[in-house]
């Protein structure tokens, strides 16, 4: 009887320290920080990867997740500075700096931090105007981060990068935009049309004054002219001759006057 008393209170004592073993050892992964509560204070020495044993009854050790966490901002709907109703969304990436801060200054910092992106994001729509919205994303972006970064930092929590996703418009203001990029579209090509009529009678000009200096320029360029033209078109064509082309005409027939009047004259 006395073996199998002292038996059951090996196995008991065996029990006991498993359940010890079980409460006091605590495994902390890589990406985890541990911050011991030792009778509810907090201890400033945060327990790193690894095994950790507690004090019993002493110590209570609360995890904290280090990683990058990643949270969609829901679409918040706002008013713009030029009075445009807007809904825009975002995403936040943000990552725990301070272990002990974060255990104890805030009870639960991922809602905490949505909230207050959503408060940011209203805020930021009614400061700007649309085009700053549609344009200047990353100046947005900048003074979102910064927003976030004045209220998070107290807690514990670095906010690495803010980004806008998208900005709905309504449907009404979608089709005023797009008549306006039509009419900008039209515009631009009657610039360029313009432009380039310009650059053509200024080409133009330079090339007539060119031919007044040289007739035989333009008289090449008249016979040019009209050989495309029956080239183009078997029709008749009424082409008025150039007076320089009459002229040589009329130095011809004063050359050969004189020489047949010699021979009738004989």
């Amino acid at each position: 009887m006395q073996v199998i008393t002292i038996l059951y209170a090996a196995a008991a004592a065996f029990g006991v320290g498993v359940c010890w073993l079980a409460t006091n050892i605590k495994v902390v992964k890589q990406f985890e920080r541990g911050v011991i509560f030792r009778f509810g204070r907090v201890q400033q020495a945060v327990r790193g990867p690894g095994v950790t044993v507690l004090i019993p009854i002493a110590d209570r050790m609360q995890k904290v997740n280090m990683q990058i966490i990643t949270m969609p901002v829901p679409a918040q709907d706002g008013i713009t500075r030029d009075n445009v109703t807007v809904r825009v969304d975002a995403v936040i990436y943000f990552k725990v700096a301070d272990p002990v801060r974060v255990a104890v200054d805030v009870q639960d910092y991922v809602s905490a931090i949505g909230q207050v992106a959503q408060t940011s994001l209203r805020s930021i729509i009614g400061r700007h105007e649309l085009d700053q919205l549609l344009g200047e994303r990353d100046r947005i972006n900048t003074e979102l981060k910064s927003a976030l970064d004045e209220q998070t930092e107290a807690w514990g929590v670095q906010v690495d990068l803010v980004e806008i996703r998208d900005v709905g418009l309504p449907e009404q203001m979608q089709r005023a935009m797009a008549r306006q990029a039509e009419a900008e579209r039209e515009r631009r090509a009657k610039v360029i049309a313009a432009d380039g009529e310009f650059q053509a009678s200024e080409r133009l000009a330079q090339a007539a004054q060119a031919m007044v200096g040289n007739p035989g320029a333009m008289q090449l360029r008249t016979l040019q002219t009209m050989a495309e033209i029956a080239t183009e078109r078997n029709s008749t064509i009424i082409f008025p001759i150039p007076v320089e082309i009459l002229s040589i005409f009329e130095g011809l027939a004063e050359r050969l006057g004189p020489s047949r009047s010699q021979p009738g004259a004989q």
